[in-house]
């Protein structure tokens, strides 16, 4: 058959009308399994990331064998592609959630490369907290927990949240890969109209919610990093106050 005599595309296309009862709530079920996991992946994934960079060699846990095996795991999380790490988790995800598809099945996966992720963001974020700062908190008699609550996390939010937004940007492109799993959602749809029946109206529809959905998060998780950077929480404050000032009492309360 010659390309002239195919049927065109766009004469199966969805009406324009009908689609955002078609998006909407795909779009619903895309943010509330993205929030499921990035609640998980943030408990998960910030003690892990502490202790990764508090278990290091001048850490302020050190303990090398820790240390190397929790970075080897953390590692093995990260490498895998999401697909294949989907595919692999298969029957672990069948145990735990007594199904493999659906939003159940695809936030398993998506934790567990997620919490990987999140967790070498926030020891990353955590290397680039002064030295310094941290002496000075152990040697006004701050415990660890205190440093790390403290100083630690305190002064290396700006990144962290920086960081988050990335990571929450990596979720909504994995739900649209779980949508291969029938995990409902954007990418669930992109994958049943716009590809399986060539709806580009609904391709289109998919790729611009996406967009402005990756857009949005990435201008909140910017302004939500400047707010929370130290400098600006400093210039705030009243001149007579000084950064040792308020890192003693931060200290104390």
């Amino acid at each position: 058959m010659s390309p002239a005599a195919l049927p065109l595309a766009s004469n199966l296309d969805t009406p324009l009308p009908e689609i955002p009862a078609l998006v909407l709530p795909a779009l619903g079920d895309t943010l509330l399994m993205v929030g499921i996991v990035m609640a998980l992946v943030v408990l998960l994934g910030l003690p892990l990331g502490v202790l990764l960079h508090n278990l290091a060699p001048d850490g302020l846990l050190e303990n090398r064998p820790a240390h190397r095996v929790l970075g080897w795991v953390v590692s093995t999380g990260r490498s895998l592609p999401f697909l294949v790490l989907m595919a692999a988790l298969v029957p672990f995800t069948r145990f735990v959630t007594g199904t493999n598809i659906g939003i159940r099945a695809a936030v398993v996966p998506m934790v567990l490369a997620g919490t990987a992720f999140f967790a070498r963001i926030v020891e990353n974020s955590l290397r680039s907290v002064p030295p310094s700062v941290v002496a000075v908190a152990k040697a006004s008699g701050a415990s660890p927990l205190q440093v790390i609550t403290s100083v630690q996390l305190s002064e290396a939010l700006p990144s962290i949240i920086g960081g988050l937004t990335i990571n929450t940007i990596a979720m909504i492109e994995y739900s649209a890969i779980a949508g291969t799993i029938g995990a409902p959602g954007v990418g669930y749809l992109a994958i049943t109209y716009g590809y399986q029946r060539f709806d580009h109206a609904v391709m289109i529809a998919t790729i611009v919610v996406l967009v402005a959905l990756v857009a949005s998060v990435q201008l909140l998780g910017d302004a939500l990093a400047r707010l929370a950077d130290p400098r600006t929480r400093r210039r705030s404050d009243t001149p007579t106050n000084s950064p040792t000032a308020d890192l003693e009492n931060s200290l104390v309360h």
